[in-house]
């Protein structure tokens, strides 16, 4: 097995590191900006709301991730429960909001860089994109976070657990610095109130302004299942920590920034008036606090590099999982004996971020990207866990929560109505190019004899009509979220709550025992096998 050459060196430290290392990245420096841009003080419950959506589902995932401890996971659990084209439109949905955004997070540092006093520096952003300078020096940012990982995963283990700690440390200081510097409650109630923009821009900001994005990274435990000393109890751990931590960073964060904010630059347009290039390090400096405005300029480079290196770690795993999906050439399944990194894998994502780089070449536009395609890539964690349930019931789960039927269905609707957030016409746009990864899933799968192929379009024709499903609804939606207001208000999210529920009961039922879940079961119960050969034997008192 290709996977076989990982070297099992992560502990729960480590993974909690890896999942607390990819969610506070880019969104910490931008995130509070941005989510007030479009919901206000209200931007508070955003984060709150998204935290929830990416708890619940994750609860979906730590099953999925101890019954399956194998690299690349979340590109493989589709697989598992309902065959090749399921398992492949997950597998793409998953791997463009993680490929991406490594450059993304090189944008924001390059960002929070034209900031910098010298000459150059103003040079690398024009206040909507980055410049031919700025697209330069991300790529080679890029390059950076792709090198750590090209020599071995004990580096990356090291490094990256270095980093996150700095991560933890900086936002918590910036956002206690912030509310002892100058801390406006009547911020709460200037410019419109507490939600300028009504509660729909509150949900709006959950789906786009880079919230889903962000708590997106609790994936990256998951992904490195294979790398993990002991995944039945280091992976929820991992997983549902790194969640519970970045909220109460986030929320303190959005609060100081809220709070810091001087009461004539809302005088103006309001909240969605500020335009701040690097929002945090300019209320420091706008406040003086001189040292802190430089840390946040340091820590511009290293929080985005610590995500951006974990996510070139994370995506090379991923596309060895969908190698052994049967959807790319063998080439990007080899791990290397010595460093037990995916190299092939590696280079291919570096290409892929380089053409996102050049692409979208501002944060903003990245995490509207990322964001929908994250949420697309969600929904397939509550389907999977409950029809592994009913067509494979007597695998081992290490991780077995009773409230699953409950908690997965809920966790689709909560998946369907960020989506439906999102606001046409970016819902569409995103769904398009899931479509566009199809003609690669028709070259490896069309040429198979019609009896091998029809199930697997039985079973995955549920995904590919709620993708159609999704996008009318987005364009005939509420004027609030971007639709012709076919839908009043209030009642669209009732048909958006629905329309989950009815694709979550369509998707459990179309699971069959498919051959990619009979050959993980084979290896699942070799490893058991092996395990018990293995065991220390205790001596008879």
């Amino acid at each position: 097995m290709s996977g076989s050459n990982y070297r099992k060196s992560l502990g729960t430290v480590s993974l909690t590191a890896v999942g607390l290392g990819s969610i506070i990245g880019s969104g910490w420096l931008f995130g509070a900006a941005k989510a007030s841009h479009l919901a206000g003080p209200a931007a508070i419950l955003s984060w709150v709301i998204g935290a929830a959506v990416a708890l619940t589902i994750a609860l979906t995932y730590t099953e999925l991730g101890s019954m399956f401890p194998k690299a690349g996971g979340m590109v493989r659990y589709g697989q598992y429960s309902h065959g090749s084209l399921a398992g492949y439109l997950a597998a793409w949905a998953n791997w463009i909001a993680i490929v991406s955004t490594i450059p993304g997070e090189a944008t924001a540092s390059v960002q929070y860089m034209s900031s910098w006093s010298f000459g150059w520096a103003k040079g690398l952003y024009n206040g909507t994109e980055l410049t031919g300078s700025g697209v330069a020096l991300a790529s080679v940012l890029v390059l950076f976070f792709f090198g750590l990982n090209w020599f071995a995963i004990t580096l990356f283990a090291k490094t990256n657990t270095a980093i996150t700690v700095f991560k933890i440390v900086v936002p918590t200081l910036t956002a206690g610095t912030l509310m002892l510097s100058h801390f406006d409650t009547h911020n709460l109630s200037r410019a419109g109130g507490f939600a300028p923009g009504g509660w729909n821009a509150v949900l709006t900001a959950v789906a786009v302004s880079g919230i889903v994005w962000a708590f997106n990274g609790f994936q990256s435990p998951l992904n490195m299942a294979a790398e993990a000393r002991n995944p039945r109890k280091s992976l929820p751990k991992a997983v549902i920590g790194s969640i519970l931590i970045a909220l109460v960073i986030y929320v303190a964060l959005q609060i100081a920034y809220l709070m810091a904010v001087p009461a004539h630059d809302l005088a103006g347009s309001g909240w969605s008036g500020l335009n701040f290039n690097s929002p945090l390090a300019d209320l420091a400096l706008a406040w003086g606090v001189n040292w802190l405005a430089i840390l946040l300029y340091a820590d511009a480079f290293i929080s985005p590099s610590g995500t951006g290196m974990i996510y070139a770690a994370t995506t090379s795993r991923m596309i060895q999982g969908v190698q052994e999906n049967g959807h790319l050439p063998g080439v990007f399944g080899r791990v290397d004996r010595k460093s037990g990194v995916p190299r092939p894998a590696l280079l291919l994502n570096l290409v892929v971020a380089f053409v996102f780089l050049a692409v979208f070449r501002g944060w903003g536009s990245i995490a509207e990207i990322v964001s929908v395609a994250t949420v697309i890539s969600y929904i397939t964690g509550p389907v999977a866990v409950m029809s592994l349930r009913r067509v494979a019931p007597d695998m081992p789960r290490p991780v077995r929560l009773k409230a699953m039927p409950v908690i997965a269905p809920v966790a689709m609707v909560f998946g369907s109505l960020v989506l439906y957030w999102a606001r046409w016409p970016l819902t569409g746009k995103v769904i398009l190019i899931m479509a566009i990864g199809l003609p690669v899933w028709a070259w490896y799968e069309l040429r198979k004899p019609w009896a091998e192929l029809r199930p697997h379009l039985k079973a995955g024709v549920w995904m590919v009509a709620y993708l159609f499903v999704m996008a009318f609804v987005s364009y005939i939606g509420g004027k609030d979220f971007g639709g012709k207001g076919w839908l009043p208000s209030g009642w669209d999210l009732l048909v958006v709550a629905v329309i989950g529920l009815i694709f979550y009961a369509w998707g459990v039922r179309s699971a069959w025992p498919n051959p990619s879940l009979a050959q993980v079961r084979a290896e699942v119960e070799e490893s058991g096998r092996t395990a018990e050969e293995n065991a220390p034997v205790r001596a008879e008192a």
